[in-house]
């Protein structure tokens, strides 16, 4: 992977879990826990919501990035256990399944395009924070995977099921959550869930080669337009019961815990 370059942030843009760095009307979102492989947690999504509340209009790209040698590992399944420690009934799981479709829909209905740039594991939540954005580059080494059903969990975060159906199609996601299989960076292309594949030295460059054209568009012209795509897609997801991902995960974890003490 080619590292962002960290001497350009400037101090106030680092957050717990996030670093931020703005060039004229690209903005990055750096996920920064790599010792933990970026893995999502409460705070990670706190920051997110907070970075995309108070985001500059005049921003026209916003680029979704990962630090580390992976882009995100996933949810971070311990949260679970704390939570259900201090709330056995599940509550503080289903606030973090909130805050997942929350940033996942602040991620899909931003006004500025948005660029998930992948590289190395992008594993159950990481895979729907990168599917959230509008365009997806993926370097050669990058892999997808949703391993939830193998560890007892629902394919229920942020909505990602009925955005992958309408992305990749019902069949090759049947086949993707019941196996739990890694996905290469060619076969990612291929569905669809990659636009485009890239040496991991060229992911920067493949992101700027989007970025260019995009922020010299008409910035009403260029937000109508995302609006539109985004309602035309919305039409496969008429039945989209996605809304109820945070009443999943919570119902099948606490059964988890109070049957087996699992999580």
């Amino acid at each position: 992977m080619t590292a962002l370059p960290l001497t350009t942030l400037p101090a106030d843009a680092v957050r717990r879990t996030l670093r931020t760095h703005r060039e004229g009307p690209v903005l990055t979102i750096e996920l920064n826990n790599p010792e933990q492989g970026n893995m999502v947690t409460d705070d990670l999504l706190d920051d997110l919501l907070a970075v995309l509340q108070d985001q500059d209009p005049a921003v026209r790209v916003l680029v979704l990035a990962g630090s580390g040698d992976d882009f995100c590992l996933g949810g971070d399944r311990s949260e679970f256990s704390r939570q259900l420690v201090h709330d056995p009934l599940g509550s503080g799981i289903r606030m973090t399944g909130i805050k997942a479709r929350r940033v996942c829909d602040a991620l899909t209905t931003n006004p500025a395009v948005t660029i998930a740039r992948v590289h190395g594991k992008a594993i159950g939540a990481g895979f729907a924070l990168a599917l959230a954005c509008d365009l997806r580059v993926g370097s050669e080494d990058a892999t997808f995977r949703l391993p939830e059903l193998a560890l007892g969990l629902p394919t229920a975060w942020g909505g990602l099921l009925p955005r992958l159906i309408s992305e990749v199609g019902a069949a090759h996601v049947r086949e993707i959550v019941l196996t739990g299989r890694a996905i290469t960076a060619a076969e990612a292309r291929s569905l669809s869930i990659l636009q485009r594949v890239v040496p991991a030295q060229e992911l920067d460059a493949a992101v700027a080669a989007w970025a260019k054209p995009i922020v010299r568009r008409p910035q009403s012209a260029l937000r109508v337009t995302k609006t539109l795509l985004n309602s035309l897609s919305s039409v496969s997801r008429l039945a989209d019961v996605s809304a109820l991902d945070a009443e999943l995960m919570a119902a099948v974890v606490t059964e988890a815990h109070h049957s087996r003490g699992a999580y």
